[in-house]
């Protein structure tokens, strides 16, 4: 009898670990659980620890509530602007309703990450290339307010959703390569002409100093001198100031005439060459005298022909009409 109650003990031992085997459960702490009896879903959310369930009869199903990072295959779409990108992005999300997130879905990470791919490709149509490259964190929000949306009724929170690449055609990213270079150009195309125009009005001022103090410009040739020497070269370049080619122009200007020289009087004529005469004044304008006006003595004899004894042809100056008798035509009144 008692050997019977010993083996009935230990069957029944048997069997408590058995079933204790088998109706355990362990939920961990990121971990909620949700019992369906007979595929009915039990009240409650089972919390982490040490649980039971009726073994053959309930099954235990764990949701995660850590913080799930999920990324979105690269969508490839036409922006606004008619330019083709291939943008990726990668979505965080958690679940706050476990009964929801089991019980609303079927597979809540397919549903967000479905939900993504569309709002992404959306995204894509309604923005600017330069929104995409530049305006980030505002594409980011909308995009995030557009999975958020449906996802509330699954039981999960949309925590964070980044767009990390924009891949754009090799013909776009050189265009703005060209772009970027011909803005940088401009730039400093405007900063050389700033300093330009500020060296400008110091070399200005600095010449007012300089034209008040002469000898300021003396010692500037000077340190331009040393300046130029220091690099040991073969050749000096001097400086010849203009202002003292102006001194020298305005000191020979101001040279006094000798009194023996009369600046009105006509120079000799000098000789020509070989001892030949000089030649006639081209201002002197010779005119042949009429007969009337020659001597006596050189007009041919009574009855004979001009033509026959032709008389010299004289050539002198106009004016020889004025000439008083007795006096030569060279010589001066």
């Amino acid at each position: 009898m008692v050997e019977e109650l010993l083996a009935v003990a230990a069957a029944a031992v048997v069997g408590a670990g058995v079933y204790t085997a088998a109706a355990a459960r362990v939920v961990k702490q990121y971990e909620r659980g949700l019992v369906l009896r007979f595929g009915r879903l039990r009240e409650g959310v089972r919390s982490p620890g040490f649980t039971m369930v009726v073994p053959f009869v309930d099954r235990l199903i764990k949701v995660n509530l850590q913080i799930v990072t999920l990324p979105v295959p690269a969508q490839e779409g036409i922006t606004r602007d008619n330019v083709t990108v291939r943008v990726d992005a990668v979505v965080y999300f958690k679940v706050v309703d476990p009964r929801n997130a089991i019980i609303e879905v079927e597979d809540y990470r397919f549903a967000v990450s479905q939900m993504a791919q569309t709002s992404l490709r959306s995204i894509i149509g309604k923005s600017d290339l330069d929104d995409l490259l530049s305006n980030r964190e505002k594409l980011n929000e909308g995009l995030e307010l557009m999975i958020d949306s449906p996802a509330v009724g699954w039981g999960v929170q949309i925590d964070r959703v980044e767009i990390k690449d924009v891949s754009l055609p090799e013909t776009m990213k050189r265009s703005m390569a060209r772009q970027a270079e011909a803005d940088r150009e401009r730039r400093a195309r405007v900063i050389n002409a700033d300093a330009e125009l500020q060296a400008s009005k110091k070399l200005a001022e600095a010449a007012g100093v300089m034209a008040d103090q002469p000898a300021a410009l003396q010692l500037r040739l000077l340190q331009t001198v040393v300046a130029v020497a220091a690099e040991k070269n073969s050749t000096l370049v001097l400086p010849f100031p203009v202002e003292l080619l102006r001194f020298l122009e305005r000191a020979a200007e101001a040279q006094p005439v000798p009194p023996h020289a009369d600046p009105a009087a006509p120079k000799p004529p000098s000789k020509a060459p070989g001892g030949a005469p000089p030649a006639a004044d081209p201002a002197v304008e010779l005119t042949e005298l009429p007969a009337d006006a020659l001597p006596s003595d050189a007009l041919p004899a009574a009855g004979s022909s001009l033509d026959a004894h032709p008389g010299p042809a004289v050539e002198v100056p106009r004016g020889a009409a004025d000439v008083p008798d007795g006096a030569a035509p060279g010589d001066p009144a």
